[in-house]
């Protein structure tokens, strides 16, 4: 088993990051790289770069900043937006992205996801699925285009189904993005965490609602899941990952919880990034 992780969240548009509140009114937080790096440096294990308004607008991410940022930091790093061809991935990944991350695109071509694990293996695929909560029907639907209010529509898939699906077809990791809980800080959902990880059998990442140390406690010992994703908490420092991760060993530990196989993933170490083994993988030199 690995380590569980901790991941800050960057969501990109106009070449900045910025973040919202329930995937709506995004607010400019800075510079990506030297977030990036910022991040780096406090001890994450990995980073996710979201281009969110790449997939409605019809084009792929700015490769430009994808390689300033794997000249800064050496921690693993995923990139999504808009990536809808295997041309598309091979350029992100040749530029420094250690996995790509598609997600309306999936959506739309649902065989996008098996060709990219074909091409690449799935370790370097992964699949965000942005999840919505309607209290009417009681149940979870999958949205599709949600960097931009006015396309966001609602699938039909609903989660648990869709969840299934990119297994079958080949996806080596989920991103849970739970609409919303996002930028609320009210915590993670754990119950639709804890449905989705009894049917996912792939590295999980839950996203979406965390506010306290706490938060994430409790969604790695309630649900198990593989990787806590949050932004906010981290763009306006209410959290320090290092902090974090230093809490998170101690509760665990008290509590008989942890071992060495669910500890937090360690800060410490040098050439923790992946990138070279995963692009080797995929023939990208």
């Amino acid at each position: 088993m690995l380590a569980k992780r901790i991941i800050p969240c960057l969501d990109v548009r106009d070449g900045q990051v910025v973040k919202g509140v329930q995937f709506r009114n995004h607010e400019i937080i800075g510079d990506i790289v030297p977030l990036a790096k910022r991040y780096a440096d406090e001890g994450a294990d990995e980073l996710v770069f979201y281009d969110i308004t790449a997939s409605s607008d019809g084009r792929v991410v700015d490769k430009s900043w994808v390689s300033r940022v794997a000249e800064v930091i050496d921690i693993p790093f995923c990139v999504a937006g808009g990536i809808r061809s295997i041309d598309d991935a091979a350029k992100i990944l040749s530029f420094g992205a250690d996995k790509i991350s598609i997600n309306s695109p999936a959506l739309a071509d649902p065989t996008l996801i098996t060709r990219l694990a074909d091409r690449f293996g799935v370790q370097c695929i992964v699949v965000g699925i942005d999840t919505w909560f309607d209290a009417e029907t009681g149940k979870y639907h999958v949205n599709q285009y949600t960097g931009d209010e006015s396309r966001t529509r609602v699938t039909q898939w609903e989660t648990l189904d869709w969840v299934q699906e990119v297994q079958k077809r080949g996806a080596g990791e989920i991103v849970l993005n739970m609409m919303n809980q996002d930028g609320v800080r009210n915590g993670y959902d754990l119950e639709q965490l804890k449905k989705v990880r009894d049917v996912c059998h792939v590295p999980l990442i839950a996203s979406g609602g965390a506010g306290t140390m706490e938060h994430f406690l409790e969604a790695f010992r309630d649900t198990d899941v593989d990787g806590a994703l949050a932004a906010s908490v981290f763009h306006k420092q209410i959290i320090n990952i290092g902090e974090l991760k230093a809490y998170w060993k101690h509760r665990a530990w008290r509590s008989g919880y942890v071992n060495r196989a669910t500890a937090p993933a360690s800060s410490t170490g040098k050439n923790r990034r992946i990138n070279a083994g995963c692009r080797a993988t995929c023939g990208i030199r």
